[in-house]
């Protein structure tokens, strides 16, 4: 690789999120359209005439990088969860987190725009699927003409079921959880946070969420399918 190839990239923001650690978040952009997040732009890109017509579009794509597999060593293969963990394929044909470059891309929905918040102007996007902190190189519009491709197939993502839980809350332990926070939770906990590979209806989970940890089991039986939540610390 040339000099002129090789291109030193930095954050231009940040996203603040509910999600502390990796466990819980949505294995993709847009699954859970109540949680919401703040994209925080760094002090030398904190500009608002930057920003100027970024209300008129519905949805932004963030280019942003898997902070904690930063700096790892990458190989040609990964196992996707998707697969179950047990089956290899090429790391171009998957979104796994192990690549060269360690760069994700997702699709959000812009809520607003927080032109007067004390760190901003900042984007409160819906759908997010990012761990807190993670830093973003950039933020560009989604435009529905090019990139909605409707006819477009998934390859083997297309042939693993996406399948979601019932949520079984106790209200108790759901009146724990702030009023604004509660749909986003219940979202999050219907897509199964659970590794691919783990079926064990008397484990009991551990999930940060928000500030509190959200403790619950998971019955996969086929006539079943129900989250049970035992407790909201």
């Amino acid at each position: 690789m040339s000099d002129s190839e090789a291109y030193t990239i930095h954050p231009i923001a940040h996203i603040q999120s509910d999600f502390a650690e990796k466990f819980g978040i949505p294995r993709q952009s847009g699954l859970v359209e109540d949680l919401e997040a703040r994209v925080v732009f760094t002090p030398d890109f904190r500009v608002a005439e930057a920003l100027r017509g970024i209300e008129q579009y519905s949805h932004l794509w963030l280019v942003w990088q898997f902070s904690q597999a930063a700096g790892r060593p990458w190989h040609p293969t990964v196992r996707p969860p998707r697969l179950g963990g047990n089956v290899r394929m090429g790391v171009f044909a998957t979104r796994s987190p192990c690549r060269p470059n360690a760069l994700g891309l997702s699709c959000v929905r812009l809520v607003r725009v927080e032109w007067d918040a004390p760190d901003g102007p900042a984007l409160r996007v819906a759908g997010a699927d990012l761990l807190d902190g993670t830093p973003i190189y950039d933020v560009k519009p989604y435009l529905p003409y090019v990139d909605s491709h409707p006819d477009a197939r998934g390859g083997f993502s297309d042939k693993t079921a996406h399948r979601t839980l019932g949520v079984d809350f106790p209200p108790d332990l759901l009146n724990k959880v702030p009023a604004e926070k509660r749909d986003a939770l219940l979202g999050v906990l219907a897509q199964d946070p659970r590794p691919a590979y783990q079926h064990d209806p008397a484990r009991v989970y551990g999930m940060a969420f928000a500030g509190l940890t959200v403790r619950f089991t998971v019955d996969d039986a086929p006539d079943k399918m129900l989250l049970t939540v035992t407790a909201v610390e």
